[in-house]
């Protein structure tokens, strides 16, 4: 086993080894999600806590870590007898992105359970972390049914594996740590508000602690074990505070004024349900203890607000998380009342003294870096905001229709509910919620033969394989003979995820202000349900002389909405370029995804320019996507009394179909959900 990088070595990156921290004291704190950019010590700092929690007593040759003073009754590996025990290392338990749900929550023998009644089971991740650290690197990216089981294990405490009435339960209390990078795409909102705690994490500008990280890393690679040494007094003097602190963790007293000013916070912040305020509750408690008092302060509450409200205050994906520190001071400061105000006036960010940070470090700067967490680059204002410094409204009502000047960007209108459009077929891809796919879950629709390991019985089928073979088999009991060629695979019909890949017309025949904000609120209305039916989205744009990529395929749509947002207007209408622009990236990501099926939705008004015939090199690019069978869909933005109906006749040449800007809401008279055709309707 190789030595994990020690946890005092780590340089800055304070409010992620304090969330860290506060949640070895307290466990029920309820977790850590730390976002923030590749490179940063997230994966490092959380696997190098493992060594800093404290033993655990365990049942000797228990699989499922039932604590000896207290064994669960219903562990399959039971029933025990209380005893003293053993001890071991806490554990921390990864989970790959790509896991299967057997891996997580643990497998059933199906053949023994039907042939011979009896219960074998192999225990999973979920067993394995009960009572220690479940981590999940890049849990953004975790599929849902995945998601669905954390979900369940966390709430309740247990994990339950049910495979056609064969029934295993088992206890599962673990430390849930994720790390995520929001590039890559954001977290649903159920698995998020689960986590207690969020930190955000960036590299340091700081020259001097830049070339400390190095120094260490070089020095920890170098040779391991040496480096841990020197860090072993270190290592040990935070070890034995962790332990102190749980001690006096049950004797903090959580006062009604500091009790008000929690509830005040979370009500000024208006985060949904109880949640918010207990996790608030226990991290003040678990800050109070770590600082070594017996009495939570206001500023613990400070600090506890920064840590446990920014993820839980947003709205949706498009909102960057953190917090109005102002609005937190003004609100505690309102709500004190009968709190002990201690330092509460002190403005700096919660990590001095009420709250007390991390045990300092030697051998090297460690300044605290909070460039990342306060949502200091938050936009105050809505996307509906007409952006500051527009050039007044006159000259943008009518662009010249070709070789326009360039235009500021433009907001976008309030962003709607859209109707859903779907790929016809049934598709293999990643799962989603959008269009209908052969998936591990869903409803069951046949059977067939396991080519692997069986993980969904069919079991009206498995008996009808079966029961011919009975007499051969020498049957005699009540127990229906079971062979491994019997068994079937239940087939499924679920919903998968798209490539969604937006071309977006940003010429001078779109510019008008008016019009162009209700298209890119029509746009982000369209990347809000692709982000709830996690749907992978591009986008590609298309102005002046030529088309761009603006965002490569990605899971991230807040990245997606923010190129949007930014998107410059003006000059002439190369819709040929962008319809071939887009051609390309569907050709390569075929290739990198080829079970991930694309909808390509092109928003614009029809017209082109540029070149000899322009309508005609564009229907001949559309034809092109129409040959190989991409689903499409033209969001017709044309506007005005008297309309050319160029938009539907790309839609045509696509071999898809045409919405209006009206039509694409869905509660709209005419938002009927339609399948986007690819090549035709003739399925």
């Amino acid at each position: 086993m190789s030595t994990p990088y020690p946890f005092t070595a780590i340089v800055g990156q304070d409010d992620l080894r304090l969330g860290l921290l506060l949640n070895a004291v307290s466990p029920a704190v309820g977790g850590v999600l730390v976002r923030g950019e590749k490179g940063t010590a997230k994966s490092t700092a959380v696997r190098a806590l493992a060594a800093l929690m404290p033993e655990v007593p365990v049942v000797s040759g228990c699989r499922f870590s039932c604590d000896p003073s207290a064994p669960d009754p219903a562990c399959p590996d039971g029933p025990h007898e209380t005893g003293p025990g053993v001890s071991r290392p806490a554990r921390t338990v990864e989970l790959p992105v790509g896991a299967s749900e057997d891996r997580l929550v643990g497998a059933l023998d199906i053949e023994r359970a039907l042939s011979e009644g009896v219960k074998a089971f192999e225990p999973g991740l979920l067993a394995d972390a009960h009572r220690g650290i479940l981590y999940v690197d890049e849990v953004n990216l975790l599929h849902d049914h995945l998601v669905d089981l954390l979900l369940d294990a966390a709430a309740m405490g247990a994990s339950y594996v049910e495979r056609e009435g064969v029934s295993v339960r088992h206890a599962a209390r673990f430390l849930l740590v994720g790390t995520m990078n929001p590039e890559e795409g954001e977290l649903r909102p159920q698995l998020l508000d689960r986590f207690g705690l969020t930190v955000e994490v960036a590299a340091s500008r700081d020259t001097d602690q830049r070339v400390e990280v190095v120094r260490r890393r070089l020095a920890y690679d170098d040779d391991p074990e040496g480096f841990a040494a020197r860090w072993a007094r270190e290592e040990a003097a935070l070890r034995e505070r962790i332990a102190a602190a749980r001690v006096l963790l049950p004797r903090v007293v959580l006062g009604d004024g500091v009790l008000r000013q929690i509830a005040a916070t979370c009500a000024a912040f208006e985060v949904d349900g109880m949640r918010a305020d207990i996790v608030m509750a226990r991290t003040a408690t678990a800050l109070a203890a770590w600082a070594g008092r017996e009495e939570v302060t206001a500023e613990d509450v400070r600090q506890a607000a920064l840590l446990a409200l920014p993820h839980r205050r947003r709205r949706n994906p498009f909102d960057a998380p953190g917090l109005d520190e102002e609005k937190l001071d003004d609100t505690l400061r309102e709500a004190g009342g009968d709190a002990d105000d201690g330092d509460g006036d002190d403005d700096g960010p919660g990590g001095g003294g009420g709250g007390g940070g991390v045990p300092p470090q030697s051998g090297g700067p460690d300044a605290p870096d909070r460039s990342a967490g306060a949502g200091d680059d938050t936009p105050a204002d809505t996307p509906t905001d007409t952006p500051a410094g527009s050039d007044g409204s006159g000259s943008e009502q009518r662009p010249a229709p070709a070789g326009g000047a360039e235009q500021a960007p433009v907001g976008a209108s309030e962003p709607f509910r859209a109707k859903m459009l779907s790929v016809p077929g049934l598709g293999e891809g990643a799962a989603g919620r959008r269009s209908r796919a052969r998936t591990e879950h869903g409803r069951t629709t046949g059977a067939r033969r396991p080519e692997g390991a069986l993980t969904k019985l069919h079991l009206a089928a498995t008996v009808q394989a079966a029961a011919p073979h009975q007499r051969a088999r020498g049957r005699s009991g009540r127990g229906l003979v079971v062979r491994r060629d019997d068994l079937r695979q239940a087939t499924r019909e679920g919903r998968e995820g798209n490539l969604v890949l937006f071309v977006v017309d940003a010429s001078g025949s779109m510019a008008a202000r008016q019009r162009m904000g209700a298209v890119k609120g029509a746009v982000l209305s369209l990347l809000l349900d692709a982000y709830q039916r996690r749907d992978k989205v591009g986008l590609v744009t298309f102005r002046g002389q030529e088309a761009e990529v603006a965002l490569p395929p990605t899971s991230s749509v807040d990245a997606a909405a923010a190129r949007l947002e930014s998107l410059p207007t003006g000059g002439r209408t190369p819709l040929a370029a962008g319809l071939l622009k887009a051609h390309d990236v569907l050709r390569v990501e075929r290739m990198r995804d080829p079970s991930r099926r694309p909808l390509l939705v092109v928003v614009t008004d029809g017209r082109a320019t540029g070149g000899p015939d322009p309508v005609a090199l564009a229907a001949r690019a559309g034809r092109l996507h129409a040959a190989e069978g991409t689903a499409s869909v033209v969001v017709d933005c044309e506007t005005g009394v008297v309309r050319l109906g160029l938009a539907a006749q790309l839609a045509r040449e696509l071999g898809g179909s045409a919405v209006t800007l009206d039509e694409l809401r869905a509660d709209s008279i005419a938002g009927l959900v339609k399948d986007v055709t690819a090549a035709g309707r003739a399925a």
